[in-house]
């Protein structure tokens, strides 16, 4: 059987997690260690400069192994979800942007893994939502706290107490997508979207993510600090350097990511 996780590499620093587990990618204790571990590896790639998340067939991840959870005593489920949740959390802690193509249906913990990404692509027949309050439990991998500060409380409620799944018109209309396109159009779209931040200063667009996410939950005062503090991270690096010179003589700068 092959690995349910693999990481493709390409030269100009856009990665890609692909999730292929058939049928529908769900989340089994396989799956979720295997997440956990491509995000520790993919957090300490020094040359990464994006990261697009996508499945390799038609669902990008249904949600839980709900025969296998089925299976698990309550002991068991009281140790599987806080991974879940870890894994989850991983794909959040990666230092570069992150990006969700999200194709045929991305429910509960599917979706959960998709908030934890920078930003959501959804094709045009994509279906989306926290469908656990219908199982009788709740979201428990970061769905409760990442949705309200995508989205905001009101459209968090609505989506956790209706436990409903989602066209991608509404999670565009809702702000958890930020872009629908035609389904044929998916892959292509989210790896020229990488391939455009990829293009960018690679040490200036981590220190920015650090700053953004670092400074959400500070006062202002604080968060102009830090943000400060990310500033003075690019000014000894020669793609500042770099960039100036390249204006200077009318052509594309050439990152390094030093």
């Amino acid at each position: 059987m092959s690995a349910p996780v693999r990481i493709e590499s390409a030269e100009d620093g856009v990665r890609a997690l692909v999730i292929d587990r058939p049928p529908v990618n769900a989340l089994g204790r396989e799956l979720v260690e295997a997440l956990a571990a491509a995000a520790a590896e993919l957090r300490e790639d020094k040359d990464a400069r994006c990261l697009v998340v996508r499945s390799a067939g038609k669902h990008f991840c249904a949600g839980a192994d709900l025969k296998e959870r089925r299976g698990m005593s309550v002991d068991e489920v009281r140790a599987f979800v806080p991974r879940l949740a870890a894994a989850c959390a991983a794909i959040a802690a990666i230092p570069y942007p992150t990006i969700a193509a999200v194709r045929g249906t991305a429910a509960g913990g599917g979706c959960e893994l998709a908030l934890a990404c920078d930003l959501r692509l959804l094709a045009a027949d994509a279906k989306i939502g926290l469908r656990e309050t219908a199982l009788a439990i709740l979201p428990g991998a970061g769905g409760t706290q990442r949705l309200p500060r995508i989205a905001g409380p009101a459209v968090a409620k609505r989506w956790i107490f209706t436990g409903a799944l989602f066209d991608a018109e509404a999670a565009l209309r809702d702000g958890v997508a930020d872009e629908v396109v035609p389904p044929d159009a998916l892959d292509a779209r989210a790896e020229a979207l990488a391939a455009t931040i990829a293009a960018n200063g690679p040490v200036a667009v981590r220190l920015a993510k650090k700053a953004i996410e670092g400074g959400a939950h500070l006062s202002l005062d604080e968060a102009l600090a830090l943000e400060w503090r990310c500033y003075e991270g690019v000014l000894a690096t020669s793609d500042r350097e770099e960039a100036l010179e390249a204006f200077a003589e009318k052509r594309p700068p050439r990152f390094r990511g030093r």
